[in-house]
C-alpha cells in the first residue's frame, strides 16, 4: 500500500563532502524512533527519497502528533519484515533496519519471534540487499549486549554478555552482518551496526517502557517516581534525535575511515548514569516530585557502563547534542501538551507489550505476531 510518491531532486553535498541522491528504505519506520528519524533525514538529506516498510502494529499509537508522520516520506509500504520482497530491496540504495521486537518484556513473552524478527529477518534482509546492489546497510543494534559488566566502561572489543532474548538477537545479527560478503555488482557495500544506548526522548509515537520516559511519566501523573530496581544499575542513554544523527552518519560515512563493516557504541560518556540518578534528575525538573526506590528489589543484572571513544573518533560531526536536562524538558513539555495524567500508564498503549496483548485479545494478531 502506497501513501504517496515524490521525485528525487538534485544531489546534495553533506558535511563530510560525500554526495548522495539516495533512495532509503526504513523498516519499522512507524515505531518510536522512525518518525524522529524521518524528520531528521528530511532536513539533513533533503534530496533523499525516504520509503517506509512497517507491519503497522503500533501505527495507531500516536502521541502529540500534529500530522501523520508518514506524510513526510515518499511511500509507505505495509508488510512483515520476515517477508519483505526482493522487488522493494532492488529499488533502493540503502536500508535502515529499525524493525524489532523492541524490549526485554516482549522478548520474554515472544522469545522465538524475537529471534525471527530481530535476527533472522534482519540478517536475511541485509544479505539480499547487498546481493541486489544496495550500497548501505544500517542496523539498529544495542549496547544491551554487554549485559552485566563489572569494572570499567565497555569497548567494542570487550567480551559480550547478552542476558535477554532481545540482547541475544542483536548479537546474532551483528555476527551475521560481520560475516557478510559486502561485494555486489555495483561495488562494495558499507555496513554499519550502531550499538545504541538506551533510547529516550519525545516522539510522535512515544514509548513509556523506557527508563527515563517512564520516570517523567511518573512525575507528571503522580508526582512520585517509583524505581522498580534498587537504583544502582548503570545505563547509558541517548535521545532519539541523537540516534537519528548517528543513522545519518552511517548512511554517508566514508568506509575508508572505519571499514566496510563496523560495529560501534553510539552515545556519549557523559550519558552513563545510574538509574537512581536519572530519577533524581527528573524529580528536580518536576517540582513536588518524590522518588521511591525499592531497596529490597533483587539486583538487576543488566548493568553496564559503555565507552564511546570510538564513535567520537570516527563520527566527530555526528556526536550527541542533546543533554539529559534537555531530554527531560522536552519529554515534560510534550507530555503536558498531551494533557498526560495517567497514573496507570504501565497498563496502557504507551507500553509496547500491552499493545501487542491488546491486538491478540481482540483476535487481530496471532502468537507469532502475524496479522490475522
Amino acid at each position: 500500500m502506497v501513501l504517496g510518491q515524490c521525485a528525487v531532486e538534485d544531489l546534495v553535498t553533506h558535511s563530510n563532502k560525500a554526495r548522495f541522491d539516495m533512495k532509503i528504505l526504513i523498516t519499522g519506520n512507524m515505531g518510536y524512533i522512525g518518525p524522529v528519524l524521518v524528520r531528521h533525514l528530511r532536513s539533513a538529506m533533503p534530496d533523499a527519497t525516504l520509503i517506509g516498510y512497517d507491519s503497522g502494529l503500533f501505527a495507531h499509537c500516536l502521541t502529540a502528533a500534529g500530522a501523520l508522520p508518514e506524510t513526510a516520506i515518499a511511500a509507505q509500504h505495509f508488510g512483515d519484515v520476515r517477508t519483505l520482497p526482493d522487488t522493494l530491496l532492488a529499488s533502493v540504495d540503502a536500508v535502515v533496519m529499525l524493525a524489532a521486537v523492541s524490549n526485554d518484556p516482549m522478548g520474554v513473552k515472544f522469545e522465538g519471534v524475537t529471534d525471527a524478527i530481530n535476527h533472522l529477518a534482519c540478517a536475511d534482509i541485509a544479505r539480499r540487499a547487498v546481493a541486489l546492489g544496495c550500497s548501505r546497510v544500517v542496523f539498529a543494534s544495542s549496547c544491551s549486549m554487554y549485559g552485566y559488566a563489572e569494572g570499567g566502561a565497555r569497548k567494542e572489543s570487550d567480551e559480550l554478555n547478552p542476558l535477554t532474548a532481545y540482547a541475544r538477537s542483536k548479537v546474532a545479527t551483528e555476527r551475521a552482518l560481520e560475516a557478510l560478503d559486502p561485494g555486489n555488482g555495483k561495488g562494495e557495500a558499507t555496513i554499519t551496526s550502531l550499538r545504541f544506548s538506551t533510547a529516550c526522548g519525545m516522539s510522535p509515537r512515544l514509548r513509556l517502557d523506557l527508563v527515563l520516559n517512564d520516570f517523567v511519566a511518573c512525575a507528571l501523573a503522580s508526582r512520585e517516581i517509583t524505581v522498580l530496581s534498587d537504583g544502582s544499575p548503570w545505563r547509558p542513554l541517548i535521545d532519539v534525535k541523537d540516534m537519528s544523527r548517528a543513522i545519518e552518519w552511517a548512511l554517508i560515512r566514508d568506509p575508508a575511515e572505519a571499514g566496510a563493516y563496523v560495529a560501534v557504541n553510539v552515545g556519549t560518556d557523559t550519558w552513563n548514569y545510574q538509574v537512581r540518578d536519572l530519577a533524581k534528575a527528573v524529580a528536580a525538573a518536576v517540582p513536588g516530585t518524590s522518588v521511591s526506590i525499592n531497596t529490597n528489589a533483587p539486583p538487576d543484572k543488566r548493568s553496564y557502563k559503555v565507552d564511546f571513544a570510538k564513535y567520537a573518533a570516527i563520527a566527530p560531526r555526528h556526536q550527541p547534542q542533546v543533554s539529559l536536562e534537555q531530554a527531560i524538558s522536552e519529554l515534560k513539555a510534550g507530555m503536558e501538551q498531551m494533557n498526560f495524567a495517567d497514573a496507570d500508564f504501565r497498563s496502557s498503549q504507551f507500553m509496547r507489550l500491552k499493545v501487542l496483548e491488546a491486538h491478540m485479545d481482540a483476535g487481530r494478531l496471532d502468537a507469532d505476531l502475524h496479522w490475522l
